[in-house]
């Protein structure tokens, strides 16, 4: 394996004017007219314009009082949508209140001039929220195509939601709002918004608290009709993306986990009940909320600044991906989708900026503030970079010069014995380690490979090669995944970077992007999963020789282990092929459990949820038998995760079944493995108990 990729190949970020500079920029938005200016707010509550062509000083546009204790200041701001032929703009703020110290107001300012405003401006407050706190404010605002005014609030801040202000729908805090600011029957200052009945996009979902008495600054009798979907901790920068309608946000992390959510009216969004797609304070929780559509835990950020959907023109790979970053660790990332609905976070660049709001230009091309340096900063595709895996297969020196659809000579074929479910596919794997090197087994008989490693597996589809992946360990130690598609002809195969879903012979069949790799191939069980001791100790007929013997006797015999096999194979671990009807049928689930699921559901594994699913851990021990499931019940009957006896109430084989957001494998996959589900089910129903 060469060494590793160096990263930010695609873009890098710049100085987008470097003769100017802000105070604590908390937001910038571009002038809907025909030559816009860029507007910016800075938190100490000044709106600030400059125009882009001769970015060389800034201009006061307004200014409001304002009390930016911790999170608090100048927020959001929206134009009107008929601006400028009506000159007004609405703002969202934090200012000192007696009773709570600080309130929410969102106003509406009519101005005397659009250029630069002046004493005859005139502040109308629409709507105001007692903060108990001083953090998790939210306050963006943003008109979308149906002409309504949407309002994402934090939860009133602290730690934790104590007053669960999320889950309360009394109370406008911890939710969207939407509100109508134009229509009929709006008539300051006695009514200043009204409450929109249906959603226009369907005009078919009535708001779920419509008819209700509007709401006032603190807690009220009535569920509040404002309230679009609730249960958001702190909703750090929201966007519609206009050519789908989808509104995506950003939802700030508590301890663990930020996370992205599409925002569908009615929605509940889970804090405090959950923290991203984890429980974090069950108490009092009823269930039924919507899932994340991605999260990052805490080792790459800690508080997500939402983006937009890209649709500029000079960085292709990101057109219709979903933009956004992370104040606290600067990183910026790229949605990737998986095919199936689901969503994988590709890192783009690791930047020392602290990003705080994301805007389009008239092009669609990103821009960003930077707290930290108080800057406007610009997206920009970068040429540098080193990529050291080749773009075609046959320059990877993995396959025989002479035929690439065969193996380079160095690399040693194995099988295993319970294969991983591939949607039907037949595959051949090879291992390769740099000369010199060995592979280790440890006290669970993982193999622990060399740097240098390269593992190849070719996929066919009725004896046609499709794919070939790669998984290396690279020269400083980092696994990394690979994937080449080949042409119809088999003369050539191409990487596919971030992944690509195609049809195959009638099927849809998913390339995985690098990131979804990973997510398989995890640190709990090893990365390279298939080769282990029990899963290759049986016999293989090798093709060069056309000689069948025992995989770890061959292995051991041509000092490919850094220490000679313990004992010899018929006295070490082997596992069942699920497929052989002539082995019991509690081992050859249990292998087929191992092979497919407890590369995650194992101790260390990276799920929420204490499954051990490994092979060698008796199923009392793996908390999935008559255990009720804790991350959803897919509206099974008195579910268990393993019911002994009833495979129907197993949501072990409801997830097997399906391949939506409720899926197992949860990426990689269009097709449920019937064989495997009749196995599982015939196993279940046959548990007399969990002993």
């Amino acid at each position: 394996a060469p060494a590793r990729p160096q990263p930010n190949t695609s873009v890098t970020v710049e100085n987008a004017y470097p003769a100017l500079t802000f105070s604590q920029p908390t937001k910038i938005l571009l002038e809907p007219v025909a030559d816009p200016r860029w507007f910016v707010l800075q938190k100490t509550g000044q709106v600030v314009s400059f125009d882009p062509d001769n970015a060389t000083s800034v201009a006061t546009f307004l200014t409001v009082a304002v009390r930016t204790n911790s999170e608090g200041g100048l927020l959001g701001m929206a134009f009107h949508p008929d601006y400028p032929a009506v000159q007004e703009v609405f703002l969202s703020y934090t200012r000192q209140h007696s009773g709570p110290a600080m309130r929410s107001v969102i106003s509406r300012f009519i101005l005397d001039n659009t250029v630069s405003p002046g004493a005859g401006t005139v502040e109308q407050v629409i709507l105001q929220v007692d903060q108990p706190y001083d953090n998790h404010n939210g306050g963006d605002i943003a008109f979308g195509a149906d002409r309504l005014l949407y309002i994402g609030f934090g939860d009133g801040g602290s730690g934790g939601d104590p007053q669960n202000h999320a889950q309360n729908t009394t109370d406008l805090l911890g939710a969207m709002l939407r509100i109508d600011v134009l229509g009929p029957g709006v008539s300051y200052p006695t009514t200043p918004y009204v409450i929109p009945a249906t959603n226009p996009s369907t005009n078919t979902i009535q708001n779920p608290f419509f008819g209700n008495a509007n709401c006032g600054p603190g807690s009220n009798a009535n569920n509040c009709p404002e309230i679009y979907a609730w249960g958001l901790r702190n909703p750090w920068r929201w966007s519609f993306d206009a050519p789908t309608g989808e509104l995506w946000l950003a939802d700030v992390g508590q301890g663990a986990y930020e996370e992205i959510d599409l925002i569908e009216l009615g929605g509940n969004y889970g804090w405090r009940c959950r923290e991203g797609a984890h429980d974090f304070n069950t108490s009092g929780c009823s269930g039924g909320y919507s899932d994340p559509v991605s999260e990052y835990g805490r080792t790459d950020g800690n508080s997500i600044t939402g983006g937009l959907v890209y649709r500029g023109s000079s960085i292709p790979g990101l057109v219709g991906r979903y933009v956004f970053g992370d104040y606290g660790s600067g990183r910026i990332w790229a949605l990737q989708s998986d095919g199936l609905g689901g969503y994988t976070n590709e890192e783009l660049i690791n930047s020392s900026t602290g990003p705080t709001s994301f805007a389009a230009d008239q092009n669609g091309e990103l821009f960003y503030t930077d707290i930290n340096n108080g800057r406007i900063m610009r997206l920009v595709p970068d040429s540098g970079g080193v990529d050291t895996i080749p773009d075609l297969l046959s320059a990877t020196g993995c396959v025989d010069p002479a035929d690439i659809t065969q193996p380079y000579a160095g690399l040693v074929p194995y099988s295993v014995n319970a294969p991983f479910w591939s949607d039907g596919a037949v595959k051949d794997r090879y291992m390769g380690v740099p000369d010199g090197t060995t592979i280790s087994i440890d006290a669970d008989d993982d193999w622990d490979y060399p740097s240098g490693t390269v593992l190849v597996k070719n996929f066919r589809l009725n004896a046609q090669l499709i794919e070939t992946r790669h998984l290396m360990r690279h020269t400083d130690g980092v696994w990394a995944g690979y994937t080449y598609e080949w042409n119809a002809a088999e003369t050539e195969a191409t990487r596919v970077r971030g992944g690509k879903t195609v049809m195959v012979n009638g099927q849809s069949w998913i390339f995985p992007s690098e990131a979804q790799c990973m997510q398989c191939h995890t640190t709990a069980a090893g990365f390279s999963l298939g080769p282990e001791t029990a899963q290759l100790n049986k016999d293989f007929t090798y093709p060069s020789t056309s000689i069948s013997a025992n995989q770890l006797a061959t292995l051991d015999h041509i000092m490919m282990f850094s220490s000679p096999l313990p004992a010899t194979p018929d006295a070490l671990p082997s596992m069942p092929d699920p497929n052989d009807t002539a082995a019991d049928l509690g081992e050859r689930a249990r292998a087929y459990l191992h092979t497919n699921c407890a590369q995650c559901h194992q101790p260390g594994g990276p799920t929420p949820v204490d499954i051990d699913f490994r092979y060698t851990t008796a199923l009392a021990n793996t908390a999935a038998c008559d255990v009720a499931p804790q991350a959803g019940d897919l509206d099974l009957t008195n579910p268990r995760i393993i019911a002994p006896g009833d495979a129907s109430r197993s949501v072990v084989i409801a997830r097997t079944r399906v391949r939506d957001s409720d899926g197992m494998p949860p990426v990689g996959s269009t097709i449920p493995d019937s064989v495997g589900i009749t196995l599982l089910t015939s196993w279940i129903n046959g548990l007399a108990g969990c002993n």
